[in-house]
């Protein structure tokens, strides 16, 4: 029987952008002594940079779609793990897009490793914890002004069906004791570095991203910087904020969740995109506003519209997770800064 605190980690999706950023913060949590890091993806990760000692880290490429790939993940040289970060999945616009290959990736592939964590949880002699990132895509219809995490999920959007059919896999295998199920219901995350994605949020990021680095960035929502279009509510966080909630996630108690649901709606905060634009006006200067450029996309905004623009954090915060302080500027801030040494 293998022990559980074996710190044996598998992330797939590890070639992304938020997983590879839990990688190196696994690798860095001070609560997750020696540990085993699993990185797959359908193309090979990259092992985090820094990192002197690369031994303990196993960086795999496979086909999440594929049963036989997702079992071989459970039986490497360091053993099986005792977490499950699943992160991979097609985004918000691909799946509307190919709605086929969405339900492939973003709903069969993780009930089959549901299963396969289910099997080597049952080797291993204790529940394998199978921490989930799913998003608030899984809310449309009419919604109350502030949600709570008694508020029902009624996705308009293919990308938010498939977080939603995961969600309740994981609800019904924790409660089975197949797995000890962490489902964190995730903010639409800025400044997100690197190329955009297939995400109907991805353009959040853009508008700030592109013109820091003096390169045109396309808004989707509105005909100029004056639409007010730009007032629409978004609910947002900090990649900062995001990778502490998702590490902070591994160690809460399975008791402290509800009994019902391991759904946790990570904290955030409300912007509205013209706040997005005022703040890099405010950090880039009116140079880096010159940049952004608008091209109305009616699929991309209807799509964004149907999302929910604030939630109660109470419940997440009482669990120990963490929120962004003082609103956009100091993510913008703190993101140009990471450009200009590098980091990003």
């Amino acid at each position: 029987m293998q022990s559980e605190s074996s710190n044996v980690v598998l992330v797939t999706g590890a070639a992304g952008f938020l997983a590879s950023l839990v990688a190196r913060a696994l690798l860095e949590d001070p609560q997750t002594p020696n540990i085993r890091l699993i990185l797959a993806d359908i193309s090979e990760p990259k092992k985090p940079a820094g990192d002197s000692s690369t031994a303990h880290i196993s960086t795999i490429k496979a086909d999440l779609t594929n049963p036989q790939e997702v079992d071989a993940l459970f039986h490497t040289p360091f053993g099986v793990p005792d977490t499950v970060y699943c992160m991979h999945g097609i985004m918000s616009r691909g799946s509307e897009d190919n709605f086929d290959f969405a339900l492939k990736v973003n709903v069969d592939s993780v009930r089959e490793l549901l299963q396969a964590a289910r099997r080597y949880g049952e080797k291993i002699g204790h529940p394998i914890k199978f921490v989930f990132t799913s998003s608030c895509a899984v809310y449309g219809g009419p919604l109350p002004e502030i949600l709570t995490p008694d508020t029902i999920a009624t996705p308009e959007g293919a990308y938010g069906l498939g977080k939603l059919t995961s969600e309740l896999f994981i609800n019904e295998f924790s409660r089975r004791g197949f797995v000890d199920g962490r489902i964190l219901r995730l903010p639409t995350i800025v400044v997100r570095p690197g190329p955009p994605a297939a995400a109907a949020s991805s353009f959040m990021s853009g508008i700030i991203r592109e013109p820091l680095q003096g390169i045109p960035g396309t808004c989707p929502i509105g005909q100029n910087i004056s639409s007010p279009e730009l007032n629409l509510p978004v609910w947002f966080s900090s990649s900062k904020a995001v990778i502490r909630n998702l590490i902070l996630a591994k160690h809460i108690p399975s008791t402290s969740f509800r009994k019902h649901t391991r759904v946790v709606c990570a904290p955030g905060f409300t912007a509205t995109i013209r706040d997005e634009i005022e703040a890099l006006r405010q950090v880039g200067g009116e140079d880096a506003l010159k940049l952004i450029k608008f091209e109305d996309d009616p699929p991309t905004k209807r799509l964004v519209e149907s999302w929910p623009q604030r939630f109660d954090n109470t419940y997440a915060l009482s669990l120990g997770f963490v929120v962004d302080e003082g609103g956009m500027v100091p993510i913008v801030e703190r993101f140009k800064n990471d450009l200009e040494a590098g980091l990003v």
